[in-house]
């Protein structure tokens, strides 16, 4: 049971990554890929029936960590309070920005309200892309408690090196997002698919020099599953590659899905590296939180995955529903 609740974990970040990661990617893209206020307006409407839903995953993923392994949630949440604090009120920032947005009818209300929404959403990919540094490569931990300073700790090469990923890897996601809702119509969609594909170098660079840190920081001795790791770097080198040709053929629609397969592919390497640790330690991962010292009793893994499994059922219904309901092409034209 631990092992699947591993894996359901995973599987509600990897839904929370590729569903807000495209409107926190457009986020970051907003005030460079639209100009004026039509196109901007035209921008945002692309998530706006999605946007509140999609961060659901989210919360869902912090209640069922909570649910399945209680220690370490106390443990994570204790050691990474202050980043989390800061992801809080980022989340709020976005959240107020777009909804008061179009309340005052005035080019410099809706510039600033822009411009919140805008650092918002880079400085959460940020601050995720550091928490998901430090858990690859781990943090000190004694007797299963830790106490990191932020800037002293946390913010170290590799996770800044991961954070830079996350906001190219994001900005890409969400601008094939972008022009598939657009339909590769109109100055902002086209504009977004250059955008898109000036990024491809950067976000495959990135990746390259971040695959060799990980090898370096994590040796292939202290890496739970090798051959999901290189499976997943493989299905993300084959979708990066798909990324560049669809958005050649203007295939954003294939571009996007391409997008979330190469996202995927990132997290389930960092998933097969950090195995059987939810948060490993550092020098020594072995000195990490895992799911089997950690876990509670086999009555409440079992009670809290069955109805994990169910709300993440419910989640996935409810969104494949939105989105079929939603799905048509947002036009640019306006009368």
């Amino acid at each position: 049971m631990s092992v699947a609740a591993f894996c359901l974990l995973g599987v509600l970040l990897a839904g929370y990554v590729i569903l807000d990661g495209y409107d926190l990617g457009m986020g970051t893209l907003l005030l460079f890929v639209s100009r004026g206020e039509d196109e901007r307006r035209d921008v945002l409407q692309t998530i706006a029936p999605f946007w509140n839903g999609n961060e659901t995953w989210l919360v869902t993923a912090g209640a069922a960590l909570f649910a399945l392994f209680p220690q370490i949630y106390a443990s994570a949440f204790s050691g990474f309070y202050l980043p989390f604090m800061i992801v809080l009120w980022l989340l709020m920032g976005r959240g107020i920005a777009f909804e008061i947005r179009e309340m005052i009818e005035h080019r410099m209300w809706h510039a600033f309200w822009d411009a919140v929404f805008a650092v918002s959403s880079a400085l959460l990919i940020v601050l995720l892309g550091v928490a998901l540094g430090n858990i690859v490569r781990g943090v000190p931990i004694e007797h299963g408690l830790y106490f990191l300073g932020f800037f002293t700790v946390l913010l170290n090469p590799y996770a800044i090196g991961v954070a830079v990923l996350a906001v190219l890897a994001l900005a890409q996601h969400g601008g094939t997002y972008v022009a598939a809702r657009l339909g590769g119509r109109g100055t902002a969609a086209e504009r977004t698919a250059r955008t898109v594909s000036r990024l491809f170098p950067l976000v495959a660079a990135c990746w390259v020099l971040l695959t060799v840190a990980t090898v370096v920081v994590r040796p292939a001795s202290t890496i739970g599953v090798p051959g999901a790791a290189v499976a997943g770097a493989l299905i993300a080198l084959a979708s990066l590659a798909g990324v560049r040709v669809a958005v050649a053929r203007r295939a954003y629609d294939a571009a996007f899905r391409a997008s979330s397969a190469f996202l995927v592919g990132l997290l389930i390497s960092a998933a097969a590296t950090t195995y059987p640790y939810l948060l490993p330690g550092y020098p020594d991962p072995s000195t990490g939180l895992d799911v089997f010292r950690y876990a509670p009793s086999p009555t409440s893994l079992g009670t809290a995955l069955t109805f994990t499994i169910v709300g993440l059922l419910l989640l996935a219904v409810y969104r494949t529903f939105i989105a079929r309901r939603l799905s048509a092409t947002a036009s640019p034209e306006r009368p």
